[in-house]
């Protein structure tokens, strides 16, 4: 019974991957119920601090980007319902980089709340560009909370070369062990890395960890991952929530100060409905606030589609991929144009399309690049992102454009056919083709090539800055456009 009273609970509440949701849907094959929506979270977390001593809300990285309310007001908006929602420690996701990194640096300065990232430096100077970790105490325990981003990040720094980081796992772990061996003499009771490297990545990472150090549990995002419960490697618990506000994780534990251990714990992963709490009434206020001037903008029709066109899965051809592909080669006057499923984030569009639902899917504005290649360099392209296992890594594949056809054999991993306007593409022969900025900047990460092969015949063209504006002015000027699934890439 002594021992019981160096033991205190703690209910931990954590987010990951919110990007903008903030407005409750419909679910899915049940007309009538809702579920999600920021304003539902808030009532839920409001409630628990109500009910609970000692409650901690975390948020595990890619707050931003998602939603017409974001994309308006350039994360500015969501930082301020964040600020609202008021989370004890939050860390970055890739996508806080979206709007650039001078962007990112003045919504930290916005956040009311602290935003750590241990291994992201200004290479110059050895130093940290944000807070690393934190320290928090609560109820006289000391739970130290770091955080650790995914190599992504690095990819959209990729211009700037003032900015780097440790990005294996290797180092990642000697990261962490540097800060946990700074404060294990102090009294540490908990210790919870704050990840965005994806659910595979943690484990992978957890697994390198020392025991000495003490790490207890690992909160991630960036994989999108849905848990039963978590999972214990090094006997470190790792979780994570999902994506966007459709549920919520939650932690009940116990920590015994006299050992800095969880002795107790439970975990569950809540969905955000009407059985879980009543909506926040001032938050939905300051959401519908923002929705108002994007309404006013954004509800004009562009143009209808014959049907509603679908993306539903980013490791497949899709009719939205096919269509956005179709147009950029069309403006880029390419053989090929290469469109990464992830640049299109929702699963339909249309019949009639308003500004505000195009651009809520088809979010970002970059820049395309024109090359020339070979054809032996453009099938060692697919070759590199259609083989089974960089197809498990990426969770996607690049959409192409018409007249191209390719079969690939994933039991022979090997590409069995590839041909261009019903032509074999030849090994010696030039092929012009697009690919947006991101993939361009980071073509050894995407598509296996270094950048210097694929400039080696023509250099690189941008033809365009701003594809969005593209494929808006496309449809605009395009009625009645319909797109079907044609066998472009076959398995």
């Amino acid at each position: 019974m002594q021992g019981a009273q160096t033991r205190k609970k703690f209910t931990i509440l954590h987010s990951n991957d919110i990007h903008g949701d903030f407005q409750e849907e419909v679910v899915k094959g049940a007309p009538g119920q809702m579920v999600g929506g920021l304003s539902r979270l808030s009532g839920y977390i409001n409630k628990v601090r109500r009910e609970e001593k000692n409650v901690i809300y975390l948020i595990a990285g890619d707050m931003v980007q998602g939603s017409m309310i974001d994309t308006e007001f350039k994360g500015v908006s969501t930082m301020e319902l964040m600020n609202y929602l008021s989370p004890d420690v939050a860390t970055i996701g890739n996508h806080e980089l979206d709007y650039g990194l001078y962007h990112l640096l003045f919504l930290e300065k916005m956040a009311n709340f602290p935003i750590v990232v241990s291994n992201l430096y200004i290479k110059k100077f050895h130093k940290r560009l944000m807070r690393p970790y934190i320290i928090l105490n609560i109820d006289g325990f000391d739970i130290l909370i770091i955080g650790i981003i995914t190599d992504e990040i690095m990819s959209s720094l990729k211009l700037d070369n003032s900015i780097g980081s440790f990005i294996s796992l290797e180092h990642a772990s000697e990261e962490v062990g540097r800060i946990c061996n700074a404060y294990k003499d102090e009294d540490i009771d908990l210790t919870i890395l704050l990840t965005h490297i994806g659910f595979e990545e943690d484990k992978k990472l957890a697994a390198l960890l020392d025991p000495a150090w003490g790490v207890d549990m690992m909160i991630g995002g960036h994989s999108h991952t849905i848990l039963e419960q978590p999972e214990v490697i090094n006997n470190i618990l790792i979780t994570q929530a999902g994506v966007g506000t459709n549920q919520l994780g939650r932690f009940d534990l116990v920590v015994d100060d006299a050992t800095n251990s969880i002795v107790e714990w439970k975990w569950q992963l809540l969905p955000v409905d009407e059985n879980l709490a009543e909506p926040d009434p001032e938050l939905q206020k300051f959401i519908q606030s923002f929705q108002e001037v994007v309404d006013r903008k954004y509800n004009t029709i562009i143009c209808r589609f014959v049907r509603e066109l679908t993306h539903p899965d980013r490791s497949q051809e899709t009719e939205l991929g096919n269509l956005f592909a179709d147009i950029l080669a069309e403006n880029a006057q390419v053989d090929v144009a290469f469109l990464n499923s992830g640049a299109i984030r929702g699963e339909k569009l249309g019949p009639l399309v308003t500004l505000g639902a195009f651009k809520s899917i088809f979010p970002y504005n970059s820049p395309v690049h024109k090359l020339v290649v070979t054809g032996a360099l453009l099938k060692q392209i697919f070759k590199n992102t259609l083989n089974p296992e960089e197809r498990e890594k990426q969770r996607t594949i690049l959409q192409i454009s018409k007249g191209v056809k390719v079969v690939y054999n994933d039991a022979k991993r090997e590409l069995e056919l590839l041909t261009i306007d019903g032509q074999p593409v030849q090994d010696d022969k030039q092929y012009s083709i697009a690919l947006l900025d991101y993939y361009y900047q980071n073509t050894e990460s995407t598509i296996g090539i270094k950048q210097e092969a694929l400039t080696a015949l023509a250099g690189a063209k941008v033809v365009t800055t701003a594809m969005t504006d593209v494929v808006e002015e496309y449809l605009r000027n395009h009625k009645n456009l319909n797109s079907q699934v044609e066998g472009r890439v076959v398995f």
